[in-house]
């Protein structure tokens, strides 16, 4: 399987579709929300507790870490001329997988603030992302917050 890499300053973005990648049509463990372009407050903060027992690596190979099957957030999101900026505060080492509406996952680990992961997608389309927060440790969940801004990562 051919992976394309997107940079953005120094973060490596790895979009992969894989035959065996998550299961997108799970309800999300921490619901869903809907958001238009110029939402406030920004950033949306979701509490949640990330990690699972499946390797990442199932929705691309350059995702890291553990995580569910289901996704923990579902974004309906109406996009507009600013970015859509998706990232984690914890205090533990955690990763992201983000599944967009054209099928395709952007994965991240480190590239926020510290050992947080930032998923920036400067054009954002429109329409369904299912979104996880992994740990590094199968079965282990930590605490921590999902940030959904426009303006800024975590």
């Amino acid at each position: 399987m051919k992976t394309a890499r997107f940079f953005l300053a120094a973060v490596a973005l790895i979009p992969a579709t894989g035959a065996l990648a998550q299961n997108t049509s799970l309800r999300a463990n921490y619901g869903e929300i809907t958001l238009e372009s110029g939402f406030t407050p920004d950033p949306r903060i979701i509490s949640l507790r990330a990690g699972g027992d499946i390797s990442a690596q199932r929705a691309g190979s350059g995702c890291r870490g553990f995580i569910t099957n289901a996704p923990d957030v579902r974004l309906h999101y109406e996009a507009g001329s600013l970015p859509l900026i998706i990232s984690v505060d914890a205090d533990s080492d955690t990763t992201l997988v983000v599944n967009g509406p054209n099928g395709e996952f952007y994965c991240d680990d480190d590239s926020g603030e510290g050992v947080n992961p930032s998923v920036r997608l400067n054009n954002p389309q429109s329409g369904r992302y299912e979104i996880w927060v992994g740990t590094y440790s199968s079965g282990v969940s930590q605490p921590a917050r999902l940030h959904i801004s426009e303006v800024r990562s975590r």
